[in-house]
């Protein structure tokens, strides 16, 4: 019965099934076949299932561990500051005058930072597959070098037309940024880790928030031929390509092709992720074999249908919507709602300073937390969601004479960044087989673009400095924000403890499953039984 299935090339849990073999033949089983062609990279490492079991030394692993972070997180973290600085260049732009020098008027500088989001929305779904085919690391690189020249040639723009046309240039080049991160990290570390170093690249978001301001401030006092808004284009985007020039040299593709780890090192990187059961790579599409179906039908992606088909997929998308259309008000209008309080231009830069400092501080505690009290995500995203709400409807009711008092509202707005690091570690914690991942990735950043697309357009020009809408915009979001996590949290109970009861009733109960059969089979989490969510 064993060689029926491997004629058959079948090779997945769900293929499997659909051959209606006897249950005894249901278990999956790796073969050389499966190893080479379907199953995850990592199985090249191993020359059989039972090299899985390879004893690991604590000490060894905590020393590969500390060898991992020094490199992959500092790589991703200053392209995460680079990327947030990038994004924030416009808003520097308009308080040095571009709206001024470009005869921006109406909803045009809304246009701008929008457009920037549409070309991420367009290269989206092309992006993540282009991932999963390409070298990883040299992929990304090659977009963050891409983004930085599109950054610069920003600099030469006297018109609305030309530097839109840029704007949706370099969010097509960006959008490999965030899909790429959560999948390196995905691939590096167990998902009790993944939180606290989401944590810890994310921080650089607030980072950026600082530096970026410390550069504007810089910026705006160069006194040379230029415009203040085109040297920041200028500088920000020569030093965005040089890092990615850094990234495509220094950043490994995955575990199992990384050079700064020896053959050792390379099986216990991949061995300590088995608990995870969502494998490292896979460079196939996954599709359901043709033979499985009526003749007339081609063979049909099944990962991707199955992606399209889970409601989680839809959850993750609508709290990419509602988790960023503040980001995408403040991330514009933030230098403008500050200046607002009465400060002066370069002032209000440096006013950004402790605001991204908060943000540090609030993912830093937020990760910390969670890692301290066993991964209770959904927990903390609602936790970390109440000094926004405060400080969202302080900003709304708070007299506008009073500019301390706002601005430490402002400040309170921060830590929606905590709870975003939490969304993104229950994605890619709950999501198994490769291409499911990559789909839901996509689909995840594609709420991402929308909420930043939709964010400016609540901010009008004839309620500045207050902007009432856009206040209202951010409030309605986090409620609706709370009300999908909560659901997200009770759905992914409740599914656990069905598996849980189906598993306790077969022979050998939850005490005997095999989670090696599965751990690198590139099953996706409703393939897989001994998938368990993580809420």
């Amino acid at each position: 019965m064993t060689n029926e299935i491997e004629d058959k090339g079948v090779s997945t849990h769900a293929e499997i099934n659909s051959l209606n073999l006897p249950p005894t033949t249901h278990k999956f089983k790796f073969s050389a076949k499966s190893k080479s062609q379907d199953g995850d990279v990592a199985l090249r490492l191993f020359a059989d299932v039972d090299d899985l079991h390879e004893p690991i030394d604590p000490g060894e692993e905590k020393k590969l561990i500390r060898k991992i972070d020094l490199l992959i997180l500092p790589l991703i973290a200053v392209n995460y500051a680079f990327f947030y600085i990038d994004k924030t260049t416009l808003s520097y732009a308009a308080i040095f005058g571009i709206r001024d020098d470009l005869n921006l008027h109406g909803t045009q500088y809304s246009w701008l930072s929008s457009l920037f989001y549409f070309g991420f929305l367009v290269w989206a779904f092309p992006t993540n597959f282009l991932m999963q085919k390409l070298p990883l690391g040299k992929y990304v690189g090659f977009n963050i070098f891409l983004w930085g020249f599109f950054l610069m040639l920003q600099a030469a723009c006297n018109s609305f037309a030309t530097l839109g046309v840029l704007r949706v240039l370099a969010g097509m080049a960006e959008s490999c940024s965030d899909p790429s991160f959560m999948l390196i990290t995905q691939m590096w570390y167990t998902r009790k880790e993944q939180p606290l170093r989401i944590g810890l690249w994310y921080t650089a978001n607030g980072a950026g928030i600082a530096l970026g301001g410390l550069l504007g401030y810089g910026i705006g006092h160069i006194r040379g031929a230029l415009a203040s808004w085109r040297y920041e284009f200028l500088i920000i985007g020569a030093l965005c390509c040089i890092w990615g020039i850094v990234i495509g040299i220094f950043m490994p593709d995955s575990p199992v092709t990384a050079k700064f780890l020896n053959d050792r090192e390379k099986r216990i990187a991949v061995e300590r992720l088995k608990s995870n059961q969502t494998g490292v790579e896979n460079k196939h599409l996954k599709a359901i074999p043709s033979h499985l179906f009526l003749h007339r039908f081609q063979a049909s992606p099944y990962q991707i249908v199955e992606a399209f088909t889970d409601i989680k997929l839809y959850l993750f998308f609508f709290l990419g919507v509602v988790g960023n259309i503040p980001n995408g008000g403040i991330s514009n209008f933030g230098t403008l709602i500050i200046k607002g309080f009465g400060f002066s231009t370069l002032v209000t830069t440096l006013m950004q300073i402790p605001y991204g400092c908060f943000i540090i501080v609030s993912i830093l505690t937020c990760v910390y937390l969670n890692d301290r009290f066993e991964n209770k995500r959904c927990l903390f995203i609602l936790i970390f969601l109440c000094p926004n709400i405060a400080g969202a409807f302080g900003l709304r009711f708070v007299d506008p004479a009073h500019h301390v008092g706002r601005y430490i509202c402002y400040l309170l707005t921060g830590p929606y960044n905590a709870a975003f690091v939490m969304i993104l570690s229950l994605q890619i914690a709950n999501t198994a087989g490769h291409t499911k991942k990559v789909v839901t990735n996509a689909v995840l950043f594609l709420g991402y673009c929308t909420g930043n697309i939709a964010g400016p357009f609540f901010y009008k020009t004839d309620q500045a400095p207050g902007y009432n809408l856009g206040i209202w915009s951010m409030i309605v979001s986090h409620l609706i924000e709370v009300v999908v996590v909560v659901a997200f949290w009770a759905l992914m109970r409740a599914e656990n403890r069905r598996r849980d009861k189906v598993q306790a009733e077969e022979e050998g109960g939850l005490e005997g499953r095999d989670l090696d059969a599965t751990a690198f089979g590139d099953l996706t989490d409703r393939e897989n039984m001994n998938f368990r969510y993580i809420y």
